[in-house]
């Protein structure tokens, strides 16, 4: 059954970005390892695609840094250690409570209205465990909080770096009750900002990103050959 399901996501028609997305996830879950080849024309066979797809897809997934190509030679997957891991994360967290910070400080009141209507409206998808589309609700949310903080600077800084991280935040939501967890930890980053507290609502940004990191931190290492966090 697994294997229908991952062949589906890989039908005539594909998208660079599902491409990247897809190739992504199997980096993060183990289902590639560091070292192993990303053969173009292979891939492009997997997704049913010409070959110049598949090389904006090993672009985005360089830029990504989940991807190595040199010139004339195979893109490899990347090693990824826990310790690089771990320093996107920890800027990550700490760019997330600025922008919950500024958020409490200068959301319009609509802003605030918008972004606790739709928190409370992703319980549904608690409720029915949809992983994938709170995945996409969770993207949504956080993007609420870097346009709250109203600094075109830090949005451009905060949306790098959460492309970097994508596939190790979605790889969370595989975790038993963590659909539950992340809803309780946004609520408490809702709760803040509704309150114009912006020091609590940093403190609850950064604890959640931090949470995401030991959450993410386990599909992101298994798998893995020991001695990789060099």
């Amino acid at each position: 059954m697994k294997q229908v399901r991952r062949r589906e996501l890989v039908r005539a028609g594909t998208t660079v970005e599902q491409m990247v997305r897809a190739i992504a996830d199997m980096i993060v879950t183990g289902q590639m390892l560091p070292g192993d080849k990303l053969d173009e024309v292979s891939l492009a066979a997997r997704f049913d695609v010409s070959r110049t797809p598949v090389r904006e897809a090993l672009r985005e997934l360089g830029a990504m840094g989940l991807v190595d190509r040199e010139p004339n030679r195979s893109a490899v997957v990347t090693n990824v250690t826990e310790t690089y891991l771990h320093s996107m994360f920890e800027a990550m967290a700490e760019l997330e409570a600025i922008c919950a910070r500024l958020s409490a400080e200068r959301m319009t009141v609509d802003e605030r209205h918008m972004l606790e209507l739709e928190h409370k409206a992703s319980m549904r998808l608690v409720h029915t465990g949809a992983e994938e589309k709170y995945s996409a609700h969770n993207t949504e949310f956080h993007t609420r909080l870097y346009r709250g903080a109203h600094n075109d600077h830090i949005f451009e800084m905060v949306i790098q770096t959460r492309a970097r991280l994508a596939p190790f935040r979605r790889a969370q939501f595989r975790l038993p009750g963590r659909l539950a967890k992340s809803y309780e930890e946004h609520g408490r980053i809702v709760t803040a900002i509704m309150r114009a507290d912006g020091a609590a609502a940093a403190q609850a940004a950064y604890s959640h990103v931090e949470i995401v990191s030991d959450a993410s931190a386990v599909f992101a290492t298994a798998g893995r050959p020991s001695g990789l966090d060099a």
